[in-house]
Order: structure tokens, then C-alpha cells, then sequence
């Protein structure tokens, strides 16, 4: 036994440790006496000591000395007699610094544990750390007790998810969301009875992994510019601590827990938005926090002169694949899947899943499929984001590792390239419409993450009104953001008060909300899409803290007509099973149909290697199939040619067809054609059918 007395507290007591419990554990030892077990793994490491601080105070109270306490290449000691809930603390790590030998010690830093739970430093929204504090950001100890009561993952299978991308401080910042804790966990909480009444069963959060919302920290045009999305993280096991309405207390990982709890009382799965692909440091000195000063060989993949590679296009690119990282990213996932209880992840960068070591991708043995296959992972959505900033593009390749679904980039593409009336890509609109079969046959349909907007990129109204980004306000010149957006301002460029492009404007989104959610795969939407959300043509807005990134709330009376339309379309998606089937039969059913085919405006059959600005997708919905009451018939006419079109109603004289609704103002709802429909411009119609009582039952037999 070893013994510090710091003067104030209870002397502490301590010995070697546990080297399998990384982090820091609150437990009892052998006796029965309660401490903290502390380890952390450093192959390259010469020595090392834990340094512990009272929270708040800027100069440690105590260092223990770990160089005899050292299993292999982990170090750990057992301390008895702290006041866990008091106590913030870090790492000091000797060694050498050499940037040929990929060596980055530095023993005048305390560095962040990779295996925090917990972390102090900017414990709420843009504050100020003390220049003199050592160790900028520390560790806090989380006793990981928490009342679930009764909690359980939502049991909604992935085909009938409607996922809803949001990020949780944009959701409640702006004056009109009246909340009681604007920009928290806490006022996410407050949101959902709205993100309910929507129908969405599933929410997508971009990255609530702490970071430095500061790193970018500078003024232009008297604004701050900042790391707002949170693309850039500093611990992989710690809640944003200044998303929480009490990180100041360092109460961020039960307010989280808090959140997922109500979600899932709602029915609302909760996905998280995680960066495994770089972290936040970077090659200046002063930027290294955690894994850079504890073992850069370990952590990072370096060129030959030392220096960090760059395939992520932030500066650094973690090495996924070694196999203390690949433990240390499952680890993770582990802890946010059982013990936050969250429902899966979306992986920003996946790729960097598959690169080896030394950057080349790895097909036999990479952390992509050691994820499909872990058994504590078992039952989490597991989403891929198929491309990475060095040109590594795997859409329709994650499949093979199983269970990956992926964010599909072509059926983005291709709607909003349909929809703008080019005919050309009519063959490939009706692929990814049926669920992108080219790519996902194996997979099924649900491998394909449907979208038209997301977090990066222009919202759905900035779509139809921006021919070109306009990101002047991100102080980069316009210059960064994707410069090919497949937009068009249908007239005027930005906000105008002209009728009629207001009329088309609106009339394209709900036209691609419905092309959306009647689409085979699984739909996701971006928060505020629904109320007409605008960034003012800002395509890039990852350093927006400021009414560009808000949602503005006062639009759900301005853009009820949207909203409503909205609510409309998910929930005919869930009424309709036939819509969130994962195969792709193409035989007759006992409908007499197939169960989805393709039709031009005169009724007749579309080709895949023909253009057109006319396509109807018609569904036939076996009852004995789908258990429901009786066969259905779904006909989503999509007509983008500049003026209007009929299409003739499939076998009108055996089918009784219905209007369910139309994205412009021709057709309304419970309108009854004989055999034709009108389409507007850019207009969706979505009629239902049911068969008459004699006459199609008889010739179908």
C-alpha cells in the first residue's frame, strides 16, 4: 500500500490496479473498500504518473507515479479514499519526441484519457478556460448508475424507420422554440412532442461526443465563427457537456441518459451521428489533448516524414484498423449502445473503417466487419457514411461486411436531378425509387438510406431557391462547400415575395417529400426541412452558431400547408406496408400485379433505358401478404415537364381510384377520377386503388 496526503482531503490510499478496466472505474477492491480504478494503455510511453485535481482549481493536488504499477503496456493503479465527484484528472506521459519515429511526447502536458466518461474544461457553451489551468481538458469520474426504469429499445425494425437528422442545439436556440433550456439535452426533451406528431419514429443526432466548439474560435463581420457541428472529437465515451442544461456540474452523461429515456418512452429510436475517422488534434504543439501525447504510433496513421496523414480532410486520420484502436472503438460503441442505451450509429467517413494500418484498405479483416459481428452490437442500426475526403468510395459496398445499411448519395442525386425536369435521369430515378436494387440486392432495400438533404448541404428550401452557395458569412470567400448541388432557384435567386415562384417552390418540396416517403428504403429527413427551414443559400453551415443553423419555430403557422402535407405523407408510408418492403420481387402477386412496376402517362410500360419527364410508380399491396383487411393499389404519379400532363389510370374500369393528395393544387384529397389525372409542373399525385367487386377478381383468378 502506498499512501498521499494532500492536507485536506482523507489521506489516499493506493495500490496497483485492474489493467483490464481502462478509464476510470469507480469500484471496490478485495476488501470490500470502495475506490477508483484508473488504467490506460501506452505501448510507447517511458513513464507515467495520474495527476488529480480538485474540479475547478487550476493546479493539481496530487501525482501518483505509475512506472512500477504496469501490466504489458498498460498502466493502472487502485485509489481508496476519493471523493470521486470532487476529483478531475489526466495523464502525464514521458517519452520521446520524434515525428520520424511518430513520437509525440511531450511530460509537461496533461492529457486527456481516452476512456473518460466525463469531461471538464468547456462545461458549458463557449466558455472560457483559464490560459494557466493544466491540463486544458480533464477527466471526471461518471458512477454509470441510472434509474432506467423499465427502459427499452423502441422495437421498430429498420425497413419502417422515419429517420430525422437533427442537431441539438439548432433545434432549440432559435427565440421562438420556448424552451426552458434552449440548446441542451434537456430542451431536445421539450421537442418531442412535435418531432412525435410528425410520425418520425427515429432520431439521427449529429455528434454529441465532446468537442471544442472554440477550435475554429474567430470573428467575421462581428459574428463567431465556430466548430458548431461538432466534427471533431476529443473523447469518444463523454457527452457535449455544454449541450446539457448542467455540465457545469458535470451533469452531462445523465441529462443524455435522461434523453434517451424519453425518446424511447415516446417510441423514438435515437441514432447517433459518431466520428471514429480523426479527432481534434492537430500537428501544432498545442493541440494535443489525448491520443497524440499518450501514443501516436498507436493512434495515427503517419506518412514517412512523420506527419499525419489526412484521408478524413481534417487534418489527421485515426488508425481504425490497429488492433488497440479497434478494442478502443468498440469499446466505445459498447458503452453508447448498453449502457446509454442508444440504438445505433451512423459513422461519418466510414471508409476509414476499411483503411489498414498504413492506409491501404484492408477487404479481409476490417473494423467495418468486426463491427457487423460483435455481439454486443448485435441489435444496434449500424449506418454508413460510404466515402471519405481522400477519394476511397464505397456506396454499395458495405453490404458485404453485413447489417451496414449506408447514406445512398445517388438516390440524392437523383431525385433532386429528376425533379429539376432532367429526362435523362428518369432510368435512374425509377432504380433508386425501387430501392436501388443495382447496388443492395443482397442487402435488401433497407440497405439504402434515402435523402434529399441533410446537415451537409443546402436545406430542402434553399434547394429550390439557390442556384449557387452562398457561404460569404463563413469568412472563407465563398470557397468552401460543394460547388455542385443539383439546385435550381426556379426564377429568382434567394427569398422573393413573387407568387408563383413561392407556388413552385413549395409545390417541388413537398413533391420530393413525397417522392421520399413512397420511395422503396428508409427515408430520412433533415430537421426544419418541414417548416421550410432556410440557411440563406449557406451550403456549408458547420461554423453557424446563429439564426442560419436555428430553426426558426414561428413557421409552423407560416408553413403549415408543408408541414401538414408532411404529416400526411408519413403516415401513409406507415399505413403501407407495401411501401417499406425490403425485396425486390418482380413476379405477379395474387393481386394480379406486380408488386411494383412502372408506367408513362399514356399506361403503359416505362423502360430503364428510356428518358422521360413522366414516370408513375405503381404499387400492388397483396392483403394476405401485408395482413391487411384488403388489396391496395398506390399510383405516385411524378410528372416534371414545364406543363401540365394526363396520365390514364391503370385498369380504371376494375380499380375504383381515389385521390390521397397532390403536391400542387389540382387534385384534392378523396377526389374520384374516372380514368385520368392532370399533373401540374414538378407535381407528385398519389392516388389509391381498390378493386371493385366484380370484374378484376373473376379475370385475375
Amino acid at each position: 500500500m502506498n499512501r498521499i496526503s494532500d492536507g485536506i482531503m482523507t489521506s489516499l490510499v493506493y495500490e496497483k490496479g485492474d489493467s483490464t478496466k481502462l478509464g476510470a472505474t469507480v469500484c471496490t477492491d478485495n476488501d470490500g473498500v470502495e475506490g477508483v480504478n484508473f488504467a490506460i494503455y501506452s505501448e510507447h510511453a517511458l513513464s507515467c504518473s495520474l495527476v488529480l485535481f480538485r474540479i475547478g482549481e487550476k493546479l493539481p493536488f496530487a501525482e501518483i507515479y505509475l512506472n512500477d504499477m504496469k501490466d504489458g503496456n498498460v498502466y493502472s493503479v487502485f485509489v481508496r479514499g476519493l471523493e470521486y465527484d470532487k476529483i478531475e484528472y489526466g495523464f502525464r506521459l514521458g517519452g520521446e519526441y520524434d515525428k520520424l519515429k511518430e513520437m509525440r511526447y511531450q511530460q509537461n502536458l496533461v492529457l486527456l484519457d481516452p476512456y473518460a466518461k466525463s469531461v471538464s474544461g468547456r462545461n458549458s457553451w463557449c466558455m472560457e478556460i483559464d490560459p494557466n489551468r493544466v491540463g486544458k481538458f480533464r477527466g471526471r469520474i461518471v458512477d454509470d448508475k441510472f434509474d432506467w426504469e423499465g427502459d427499452s429499445y423502441p422495437d421498430i425494425p429498420l425497413k419502417d424507420l422515419i429517420i430525422y437528422e437533427a442537431h441539438v442545439r439548432s433545434m432549440t436556440m432559435h427565440p421562438s422554440s420556448n424552451v426552458e433550456h434552449p440548446g441542451t439535452f434537456s430542451g431536445l426533451i421539450e421537442k418531442i412532442p412535435y418531432i412525435k406528431s410528425l410520425g418520425v419514429n427515429c432520431i439521427e443526432l449529429l455528434p454529441i461526443f465532446e468537442f471544442d466548439e472554440m477550435e475554429y474560435n474567430r470573428f467575421f463581420n462581428q459574428k463567431r465563427i465556430l466548430n458548431y457541428w461538432g466534427y471533431s472529437t476529443l473523447n469518444f465515451f463523454s457527452p457535449k457537456a455544454g449541450y446539457s442544461s448542467n455540465g457545469i456540474d458535470g451533469g452531462q452523461t445523465e441529462e443524455f441518459k435522461q434523453m434517451v429515456k424519453a425518446f424511447h418512452s415516446a417510441g423514438i429510436k435515437v441514432i447517433l451521428d459518431v466520428v471514429y475517422n480523426h479527432t481534434a488534434e492537430g500537428e501544432e504543439k498545442n493541440r494535443c489533448y489525448s491520443f497524440q501525447g499518450i501514443d501516436n504510433e498507436v493512434y495515427y496513421i503517419s506518412q514517412p516524414d512523420g506527419f499525419n496523414t489526412n484521408y478524413s480532410g481534417c487534418g489527421n486520420t485515426f488508425k481504425c484498423n490497429h488492433p488497440v484502436v479497434q478494442q478502443f472503438i468498440l469499446d466505445s460503441l459498447r458503452y453508447w449502445h448498453n449502457v446509454c442505451h442508444v440504438d445505433g450509429f451512423r459513422f461519418d467517413l466510414a471508409p476509414m473503417l476499411v483503411r489498414g494500418v498504413d492506409g491501404v484498405p484492408d477487404w479481409e479483416k476490417p473494423l467495418a466487419k468486426m463491427i457487423a459481428n460483435d455481439e454486443s452490437l448485435k441489435d444496434a442500426i449500424i449506418i454508413a457514411e460510404p466515402w471519405d475526403a481522400a477519394g476511397l468510395y464505397l456506396t454499395g459496398r458495405f453490404h458485404i461486411w453485413g447489417r451496414w445499411s449506408e447514406w445512398n448519395d445517388k438516390y440524392r442525386d437523383s431525385m433532386r436531378q429528376f425533379i429539376n425536369g432532367n429526362s435523362e435521369y428518369a432510368p435512374d430515378f425509377m432504380s433508386q425509387f425501387a430501392g436501388s436494387e443495382n447496388m443492395y440486392a443482397q442487402r435488401g432495400a433497407d440497405g439504402s438510406i434515402n435523402f434529399v438533404t441533410c446537415h451537409d448541404g443546402f436545406t430542402m428550401y434553399d434547394l429550390v431557391s439557390y442556384n449557387e452557395k452562398h457561404n460569404d458569412s463563413n469568412g472563407e470567400q465563398n470557397r468552401d462547400g460543394n460547388n455542385w448541388n443539383i439546385s435550381y432557384n426556379n426564377g429568382w435567386e434567394g427569398h422573393t415575395d413573387d407568387p408563383h415562384i413561392r407556388h413552385i417552390r413549395r409545390r417541388k418540396i413537398k413533391s420530393l417529400f413525397a417522392l421520399l416517403m413512397t420511395s422503396r428504403g428508409v427515408p430520412m429527413m433533415y430537421a426544419g426541412d418541414e417548416l421550410c427551414n432556410t440557411q440563406n443559400g449557406n451550403n456549408n453551415a458547420y461554423c453557424q452558431d446563429s439564426e442560419i443553423s436555428w430553426i426558426d419555430w414561428s413557421k409552423i403557422e407560416k408553413e403549415s400547408d408543408v408541414l401538414e402535407f408532411v404529416k400526411s405523407i408519413i403516415q401513409f408510408r406507415k399505413d403501407h406496408p407495401v411501401l417499406r418492403n425490403t425485396s425486390y420481387e418482380k413476379d405477379v402477386n395474387s393481386t394480379g400485379y406486380p408488386e411494383l412496376s412502372f408506367r408513362y402517362p399514356g399506361g403503359t410500360e416505362a423502360f430503364a433505358d428510356k428518358k422521360s419527364h413522366c414516370v408513375a410508380a405503381f404499387y400492388a399491396e397483396d392483403h394476405e401478404k401485408y395482413g391487411t383487411p384488403e388489396d391496395t393499389f398506390i399510383y405516385v404519379i411524378c410528372n416534371v415537364y414545364q406543363k401540365d400532363i394526363t396520365f390514364l389510370l391503370p385498369d380504371s374500369d376494375k380499380i375504383d381510384w381515389t385521390v390521397f393528395d397532390d403536391s400542387s393544387t389540382r387534385n384534392r384529397f378523396g377526389d374520384k377520377p374516372a380514368d385520368t389525372v392532370e399533373a401540374e409542373p414538378y407535381s407528385v399525385v398519389i392516388l389509391t386503388g381498390k378493386k371493385r367487386d366484380n370484374g378484376i377478381q373473376e379475370e385475375c383468378k
